[in-house]
């Protein structure tokens, strides 16, 4: 079942995030970022240490998005 949630939530969050960032949209950042832990979990599940891996990478790019777009000009 948790199985299940993570991939209707890859599925929705991901699908979105990259339609938002093709649309300029900040939310797509969040979106992304959202969409890791499950991918984590499921990599992790699975024993795909590759994507396993990757998805941390993913996080921190989502996360740079994320800094880029909401927190950025608030810093300087």
């Amino acid at each position: 079942m948790l199985e299940t949630i993570a991939q209707l939530a890859i599925f929705g969050f991901g699908i979105s995030s990259i339609v938002l960032v093709a649309r300029k949209n900040k939310w797509g950042f969040v979106f992304g970022l959202l969409t890791q832990p499950f991918w984590i979990y499921t990599a992790f599940i699975n024993e795909q240490w590759g994507i396993f891996f990757v998805s941390f990478a993913y996080a921190a790019s989502w996360s740079y998005g994320v800094y880029q777009w909401f927190y950025k000009e608030k810093i300087k």
